[in-house]
């Protein structure tokens, strides 16, 4: 699992995908998850725009990412 550190309370799915480096670009970041290839916590999640707090578990192709704040 790799941790994902943010300073804010809080990072947007999208904005997460491009800052781990899965993404080169938000359009990329956009079809993954509006493809359905993207979970948050064990649930498909269909919005680029949700709000990921400490604790929160992102899976994609078979690697899993938890966003950690500093």
């Amino acid at each position: 699992m790799s941790k994902v550190p943010i300073e804010t309370d809080f990072i947007k799915l999208d904005s997460m995908l491009k800052f781990a480096g899965i993404c080169q670009t938000g359009g990329a970041a956009k079809e993954l998850v509006q493809t359905g290839m993207v979970k948050v916590n064990g649930q498909t999640c269909l919005e680029r725009g949700k709000k990921l707090r400490h604790g929160d578990v992102v899976k994609l192709h078979g690697l899993t990412y938890e966003v950690e704040k500093l």
